[in-house]
């Protein structure tokens, strides 16, 4: 995993550095969105992968793939990115560019787990709370797991908090062992 993102990382920054430089970090983002999309496509892969084809001829079968939502320098990226044979590693220069945007955005996206489902109100005290720790805008993603027993599994890029029933008593019965 680390040598895809070692591999993406050139692509990501030099995509996102032009779409910061041209004020167009959300149309970059929908366009490397689908290219992503269409990467991860059964038939597409198949076309990636068949060595009869020349990086030009999978370039530009993306390409019309993806019809009119590509603009000349998204083409562009897609032939430099099918010239290195890195079309695979789309969905990694996606999430690496998504990562570029979040950090310039300020913005972080948070998973949080529960045993039963959160109420309106307290997701919005929940992302109150985060943005003032995180210093930064939170988008909350809240999803149940009744196999947490109570509390809550909150998720934001490296950060997790467990404060989960079920992880008390892991550290609890760790702490036990020792």
């Amino acid at each position: 995993m680390a040598e895809l993102t070692t591999l993406a990382r050139p692509y990501a920054k030099a995509a996102f550095e032009h779409a910061q430089a041209h004020q167009q970090l959300a149309n970059w983002s929908a366009m490397l969105g689908l290219a992503a999309a269409v990467s991860l496509d059964g038939t597409m892969q198949r076309v990636l992968k068949a060595p009869r084809l020349t990086s030009t001829e999978k370039a530009t079968a993306f390409i019309e793939v993806c019809g009119e939502e590509f603009d000349a320098q998204a083409q562009n990226f897609i032939h430099v990115v099918a010239d290195n044979g890195r079309l695979a590693l789309l969905p990694e220069i996606y999430a690496l560019f998504e990562l570029y945007k979040a950090e310039q955005e300020k913005t972080i996206d948070v998973e949080v787990t529960s045993a039963f489902a959160l109420s309106d109100e307290q997701q919005d005290k929940l992302a109150k709370v985060l943005s003032a720790r995180l210093g930064r805008e939170v988008r909350l993603h809240a999803a149940e797991d009744a196999t947490l027993i109570g509390g809550v599994l909150i998720r934001a890029g490296d950060l997790v908090i467990d404060g989960t029933v079920r992880g008390k008593l892991a550290k609890l019965a760790e702490a036990l062992k020792s």
